[in-house]
């Protein structure tokens, strides 16, 4: 895939590519049934979604994270935000 591919989804999205690179390299071999892991990967997607998320919401997420019953990747997360 090429830049200017990366470059279309950052101007519909507003997501900086490269700060997703980030977050999915630093994924890598993570603990997700750690709750402080999840907590940060759930607060550095916010952040980087531009999407705030409540302690109600953060601990819900958490919980059907850590409990598996919810993958942990960027659209799943993405999508509990987003149903708020």
């Amino acid at each position: 895939m090429d830049n200017k591919f990366f470059k279309n989804i950052e101007n519909k999205t507003g997501v900086n590519m490269n700060d997703v690179f980030a977050l999915a390299n630093s994924l890598q071999g993570a603990n997700f049934k750690d709750e402080k892991t999840v907590r940060n990967v759930i607060r550095r997607v916010s952040q980087i979604a531009n999407k705030p998320v409540s302690k109600q919401m953060e601990d819900k997420i958490v919980k059907s994270i850590v409990n598996g019953n919810e993958k942990l990747d960027f659209n799943t997360i993405s999508k509990m935000i987003n149903k708020k």
